[in-house]
């Protein structure tokens, strides 16, 4: 065997980033396989690593961690360029772009708690408006926001209450 001449020099974020990316896909993976009571309600607990990410390193590393979730997950479970993939890609993206200008806002008006609730909703919407204009181009899938904007309640509750714990047990707020 050949050893490879190019060598590529990593940071300690570098590190970093993939050991969040590896938890979060983890996450994902975990899961996709726990039973949904609808289509498309998770509880999206990688989301808590994006979060922690923003908190404890900045919104570059969340942003490099979310994207490599999305499409690491996505080839992983054979979806990559399918429905589920952008789905799950416009709901990321809304959500970082949420989370992005959330963040610039005073610390005093958002906790982990309330960017997690802001952040699944964000992730919905997106998610809603992709299925009204590409997979299901008919007003009645509105009667749908009343149940997904409560899960995305329910769960950005819980999620940014794991957040808010995990951040305060590493001393990160």
């Amino acid at each position: 065997m050949t050893r490879s001449i190019i060598k590529i020099k990593t940071t300690l974020l570098d590190h970093q980033i993939a050991q969040l990316s590896a938890i979060a896909i983890g996450l994902s993976l975990i899961e996709s396989i726990l039973p949904s009571p609808m289509p498309g309600v998770k509880p999206g607990i990688a989301n808590i690593i994006t979060l922690y990410a923003i908190y404890h390193f900045n919104f570059k590393t969340a942003m490099w961690v979310s994207v490599l979730r999305v499409f690491a997950t996505s080839l992983i479970l054979g979806q990559f360029l399918g429905p589920a993939f952008m789905l799950s890609l416009i709901g990321s993206m809304l959500s970082l772009l949420t989370l992005y200008f959330a963040i610039k806002l005073p610390s005093k008006f958002f906790s982990p708690i309330g960017l997690s609730v802001l952040s699944s909703f964000a992730h919905i919407t997106g998610q809603l408006f992709l299925v009204r204009i590409w997979l299901i181009p008919h007003v009645s899938i509105y009667y749908l926001v009343p149940i997904y904007s409560a899960a995305a309640l329910l769960f950005g509750l819980i999620n940014g209450w794991i957040t808010y714990r995990l951040l305060k047990h590493h001393n990160s707020i």
